[in-house]
């Protein structure tokens, strides 16, 4: 893809991810239709499916052999990354906005023949787009933010769900505790998108987390690799943004710091 296209396609995509925004700000007033997934707390509205419909619709429209992997399975059936691959989730944190109307995200990811392209990470209420095109850097909006600096966990913050620090399938859960009795102090937002653009951009240092789908963190992964940082599975290998994994994002040296911590016996699949 040349630089021309690239460009027409970030401006298109931005332009979409704005005016999806636009409709569930529209929508914070009407009554909402919530099914479930695989449990009581995986909530799915109307306004998950409608999103995810509207990216579907314009993406089919304009980009006719562009493929498309999003959550609510109205996409196609996606095996690889060759040619051009959006993977979206229409609203990263669905408990969130049905339960606050805040800290929820659109997230947005195009890959092309395998190569991360563009990424866009919309937190809709407190209207900060964190974006960028492969090779120019991150944004904030219209600013471009410096990329991540060294730290140590002594003097860090960082993302972790309450979840991991409790018996648990996915990890043995005295591996993470140093990084609560180490670190400044952890976080959990409830949305891997926002969580993950938190880290790209400095609000968090570290992100750490057992289980996500691919659209979960697709446009993250995007982001944090154009920022400088390291995102990797828990046990420091790399990611497919196909699969289902564990994620572990950070600045470089408190990557490799972390990971010396809870690697050692780790079990994380995924699954």
């Amino acid at each position: 893809m040349d630089s021309a296209k690239l460009t027409e396609l970030y401006e298109t995509a931005k332009s979409w991810v704005f005016e999806a925004g636009e409709v569930i700000k529209r929508s914070f007033s009407d009554e909402l239709n919530i099914t479930y997934k695989s449990h009581a707390a995986d909530l799915v509205t109307d306004m998950d499916k409608g999103i995810e419909q509207f990216f579907i619709d314009k993406i089919k429209n304009k980009y006719p052999d562009h493929e498309i992997l999003g959550e609510e399975g109205y996409g196609d059936k996606v095996k690889n990354l060759d040619g051009t691959v959006w993977i979206i989730d229409p609203i990263d944190g669905t408990t969130n906005f049905v339960h606050q109307q805040l800290n929820f995200a659109i997230s947005v990811g195009v890959f092309h023949d395998g190569e991360e392209k563009l990424a866009f990470i919309y937190d809709v209420v407190r209207n900060e787009l964190f974006h960028c095109k492969a090779g120019e850097g991150l944004y904030l909006n219209e600013e471009k933010l410096p990329r991540l600096e060294d730290t140590t966990l002594d003097k860090s913050v960082i993302g972790l769900n309450a979840t991991w620090i409790t018996p648990n399938p996915k990890i043995d859960h005295q591996l993470l505790l140093p990084l609560v009795r180490k670190s400044r102090g952890t976080r959990s937002y409830g949305t891997a998108a926002i969580e993950l653009a938190y880290v790209a951009c400095g609000r968090l240092d570290a992100y750490v987390t057992l289980r996500l789908s691919p659209w979960d963190f697709a446009a993250g992964y995007i982001l944090i690799k154009e920022a400088g940082g390291i995102i990797s599975d828990v046990n420091g290998k790399a990611v497919n943004v196909l699969d289902k994994t564990s994620i572990f994002a950070a600045k470089p040296s408190l990557h490799q710091e972390i990971l010396g911590l809870i690697s050692p016996g780790t079990s994380a699949n995924g699954q």
